[in-house]
Formats: structure tokens, C-alpha cells, sequence
């Protein structure tokens, strides 16, 4: 019997190649009928890496990626609050990556496609639901079409037809009164060309990091921004209007003065081609993903602000272990709970942290609070230790402490 797989996405597709890879049959369906690379930037954490490393995807990330060597906070008037390595500049054994969402996803589908056969997916194919019957489950498509398989994994994001089904009463999103315009741009690469920066508070922010390297002659990348700016929750955003393309004039004056002698906000807004804007919403954290034959896995089990670099390198993670528990228990229900069990608190958590403020940028709004984003010496509004423990105390949570990391042992075992 197959493994079916709502939703090919990073989640799906990472899965379908960890399924191949440890010889179990399994077909994609997914809604789209092109998988074209589509998004902006997001960041790869070590031990999401790790596992993409593990599936033999080392050079195809070194074609489409940029090794980030940095990670830095940034006071609204561009002075240092925190500055730590990353990667195998802070001592993991595995790089980070800063990508393009889209052109991960595309080199993930022609990978499968390359290892497993075209055969394996199915394009403009949506689920639409479930059903646990005597002969396996089934996934309902659109089309009217139901398949029968061993197992369904939901990878259909974060609004997922198969966790309404399991939650008919959620309802939408969850919008915490922010908004993000999202962005390339090709501008003058800062400090050492592979930096993710973090400017401002928590109601006016911005996120930079490089997604292709800078001309060796012209030292211009393609720089991903995220402007991010607070409203309140009574005001009648545009709250489902996904991925809408923006007037940067919505926004522009709020970032007006942040030209700093290392980065230029303005003129990095005033370059990009398009922007999207769209509402920063996650959702509660359930207490089940699994009901039977069926599961839930990335943002249709655990959708969470974009804070921490977690929602991708998370599905990653996700499918690596489903991969794993079904190699120790076979494919069955239980390989699903095994997995629901080892990786549903650990994403609760984050989640919560994430949503609490206890994130890595918690420290922006509290040099705002103590001296707002004024100061010569950050030592004198917060000692480096403070600093230190809280980094290191958000990583531990979400799983990529450095010794933590590396004396883990792989996920999957090699052969």
C-alpha cells in the first residue's frame, strides 16, 4: 500500500524524497498544477540542514543558497545590540542557508522527480478531506476522486482542508495585529555579505538577509527584506487577502530615517520589483494531529510566526522523523503517533514562545523599553551574559543548540 501525501510544498516534497530514500512507496497529490518558485527568503537552521544533507542535497543548496555567517539585532537607529555566528561559523557541523523559498521547492520536486519518477506526483489535484475506512484511509480530492492508501500525511499548509476536518470549529487564523511586506530587492550587500539583521522593536521592525552572493566586482546580492509594523487588533485589515501585492507607500514613511551607514532601508523598499503584504497569523496548538491512518505535518500541524527561522526547517524535521518512525514501526498508525509523540511538544513550545515574545528578537522591545534604542555601549542597558543566555536559551528550545546539535545522532541512520 502507498503512503499518500496531501500538500507538495517543502513538508511534502521533503517527505516524498525521505520515503524514497528508505524504499517506501508513497504518492504526492498536490493543488497547484505547476510548481513554479514562487515566495521570497527564508532561513534554514543547522538541523534542518542536516537532514537536507542527509538526502545527498549538499551541492543543489550550495547552487541556490548563501551560507549565513551572522545573525545580529539592530536598535531602531542601527546601533549593535547582538551580534552571534551562525552555522559552522558558531561551531555546528552543518551550515545554515539563507534561500528562496520558491527555488527550494522547485529543486526539491525536480529532485524527486530526477530519483523517484514523474510518476510520483500529481499536479492540480487538491484534498479536500478524509476518510478512516476497513480498507485504509482515504483522501477525498476535489475532482470527486477518492484514494485509497496505507497511511495519509496532511502537508497542505496552514489551511489545511484535513485539519478542518479534524477542527471544523477552529475557524481562521489567528492575527496578532501585525503585518509584514515582504520583498527582494538587488542592493549593496552589508558587513560580510551573508548577515541576517534584525532592525527595531516590536512595532516597527525590519528582517534583511542576502539569498545569492554578491558580485565579486559590484558587491550587489539579492537581498530579502521583511518589513514588519503593528496595528491594533480592532483595525479592519485586509487579514485574508494572502500574498497581495502592496503599495510601498503604506509603509515607507514609518521606515523614512532608518539609512544607516551600513544598511539603507528606504532605498532597499524603493527597489524591489513587487511586494506582498499579508497578515502575521499562526494557530493554536492542538493536543492531537493524528486520528487513525492520518496525520498532520508542517504548517497544517503547527503554524507559528515567522520568528526563529522554524516553519520550514520544522517541516523538514517533520518528515525525517515520520521517515523514521516508520522505519521502526512499520507502516502503520502507530508509526504516526510515534512521530505525533517525539515532535508535537517541542512545536507547542515554540509556538508559545514565539507568541509570548520569548523569541530571539524578545530583546528588541526591551532595549526599546529600557533606553529607547539610544545607547553608545549596549553593555550599559543589557550585559552581553543576559544577551547570550537568552540566544542560546531560545535554541535549546526549539532544538539547535550547537552541543546539543552535534552530538545528536542522525535522525535516520545513513544506509
Amino acid at each position: 500500500m502507498t503512503v499518500l501525501i496531501a500538500g507538495g510544498g517543502i513538508a511534502g516534497l521533503t517527505l516524498g524524497l525521505t520515503l524514497h530514500q528508505i524504499g517506501v512507496p508513497f504518492h504526492i497529490y498536490e493543488a497547484t498544477r505547476e510548481i513554479r518558485p514562487l515566495g521570497v527568503g527564508i532561513n534554514l537552521q543547522p538541523n534542518a540542514v542536516r537532514e537536507l544533507l542527509d538526502l545527498d542535497l549538499d551541492e543543489d543548496l550550495d547552487a541556490i543558497g548563501v551560507k549565513t555567517r551572522q545573525y545580529g539585532f539592530y536598535s531602531k537607529l542601527g546601533n549593535t545590540i547582538w551580534e552571534e555566528p551562525r552555522g559552522q561559523w558558531a561551531g555546528y557541523a552543518w551550515p545554515q542557508y539563507s534561500v528562496h523559498r520558491g527555488t527550494l521547492q522547485v529543486m526539491l520536486f525536480e529532485t524527486l522527480i530526477k530519483r523517484a519518477g514523474a510518476g510520483v506526483i500529481t499536479t492540480g489535484a487538491r484534498a479536500t478531506g478524509f476518510e478512516n475506512t476497513r480498507d485504509g484511509p482515504q483522501l477525498h480530492l476535489e475532482n470527486g476522486d477518492k484514494v485509497t492508501g496505507s497511511l495519509i500525511i496532511s502537508a497542505d499548509g496552514i489551511h489545511s482542508a484535513l485539519r478542518a476536518q479534524m477542527y471544523p470549529d477552529e475557524g481562521a487564523p489567528i492575527w496578532n495585529g501585525r503585518v509584514l511586506w515582504r520583498a527582494t530587492t538587488q542592493a549593496d550587500a552589508y558587513f560580510n555579505g551573508a548577515s541576517m539583521v534584525m532592525i527595531g522593536h516590536d512595532n516597527l521592525r525590519l528582517v534583511a538577509y542576502p539569498i545569492s552572493n554578491p558580485d565579486p566586482v559590484t558587491n550587489i546580492a539579492t537581498i530579502n527584506w521583511i518589513a514588519e509594523k503593528k496595528f491594533g487588533l480592532g483595525e479592519n485589515w485586509r487579514k485574508e487577502d494572502w500574498n497581495r501585492a502592496a503599495d510601498i507607500n503604506d509603509f515607507l514613511p514609518d521606515f523614512q530615517e532608518w539609512n544607516f551607514d551600513w544598511i539603507d532601508v528606504p532605498s532597499l523598499i524603493k527597489g524591489a520589483d513587487v511586494v506582498y503584504e499579508y497578515p502575521m497569523v499562526d494557530r493554536d496548538p492542538l493536543e492531537q494531529w493524528t486520528i487513525g491512518c492520518v496525520t498532520l505535518m508542517g504548517d497544517a500541524a503547527h503554524p507559528t510566526y515567522p520568528v526563529g527561522s522554524n516553519g520550514a526547517g520544522q517541516a523538514i524535521i517533520d518528515a525525517r522523523v515520520i521517515g523514521a518512525r516508520i522505519l521502526e514501526h512499520g507502516i502503520t498508525a502507530k508509526a504516526l503517533m510515534a512521530y505525533e509523540a517525539e515532535t508535537r511538544p517541542v512545536t507547542t513550545n515554540v509556538g508559545l514562545a514565539n507568541r509570548a515574545g520569548g523569541g530571539p528578537d524578545g530583546v528588541l522591545q526591551q532595549v526599546e523599553d529600557l533606553c529607547g534604542g539610544v545607547f553608545d555601549d549596549i553593555e550599559t542597558v543589557i550585559p552581553h551574559t543576559e544577551l547570550a543566555a537568552h540566544a542560546e536559551k531560545y535554541k535549546a528550545l526549539a532544538g539547535f543548540s550547537v552541543a546539543a546539535l552535534n552530538a545528536k545522532p542522525p535522525i535516520i541512520t545513513q544506509g
